[in-house]
């Protein structure tokens, strides 16, 4: 099987939030779909891994933020690479309660949903969820964020618990390599930095050796420290 051809299917970048009780979390989703016009309907994807998993099943309702395509590292690290069960990760948001009770994430959003369960699926390792849309908001006609840009040009990878998560170890390796120079990987997201590239959105230019480095780079993917990445 070729692996590297499920890149070729289109996804948005999303903060999945819900709340119970006094409970608030929020994480990064990209399985999220329409599928009925009337009732206006919409299929969303959860890892059982998930903190946030519990909080939907108790709650019977989420919200779906949309994030802009330049949402900062900071944001991505936060929602995608870190747990709830650890960190109060609304404890320095901007969002609002919404009709259902339920947390919006408006940070980097450039629409919002609100949601109520309907009906829910095992999928085995994810739950699926088909709500109502109970509210909603336009915020900007910027451009959204897709995993194709994210993996493309931000060079971000799909965590462990994401419905698109494929070991790298299946994917071709076959590589020309252009460089003498190494590559590092942050052993905390997957995000693999070239020095043939650089991080142009942290003033990195190309051909600079990862050793040469500012000391207080890091990740722009996850915000991990130099220390967290390993050569390849």
């Amino acid at each position: 099987m070729n692996y590297e051809a499920f890149f070729k299917i289109s996804y948005g970048l999303y903060i999945i939030s819900s709340s119970s009780g006094n409970k608030k979390n929020g994480f990064i989703g990209n399985t999220v779909f329409q599928v009925t016009a009337e009732p206006a309907q919409i299929a969303m994807c959860c890892s059982k891994n998930n903190f946030t998993l519990g909080l939907i099943r108790e709650s019977k309702a989420f919200s779906i933020s949309i994030l802009q395509q330049n949402t900062s590292s900071e944001t991505m690290g936060l929602y995608g690479y870190k747990s709830g069960k650890d960190i109060n990760k609304f404890e320095n948001a901007n969002y609002k309660i919404g009709k259902t009770g339920t947390p919006i994430v408006l940070d980097e959003t450039i629409a919002w949903f609100e949601c109520k369960v309907m009906q829910e699926f095992d999928l085995g390792t994810h739950m699926m969820f088909i709500s109502e849309i109970v509210d909603n908001e336009l915020i900007s006609d910027e451009a959204p964020l897709t995993y194709a840009y994210y993996r493309e040009v931000k060079k971000g990878v799909a965590p462990k618990n994401a419905p698109t998560y494929i070991d790298k170890s299946k994917l071709n390796s076959n590589i020309k390599i252009e460089s003498k120079m190494g590559k590092y990987e942050c052993q905390v997201c997957g995000y693999i930095y070239d020095p043939i590239i650089g991080d142009k959105n942290h003033g990195i230019e190309p051909n600079r050796a990862f050793e040469d480095l500012p000391n207080d780079w890091v990740c722009p993917t996850c915000g991990a420290i130099k220390d967290e990445f390993e050569k390849m």
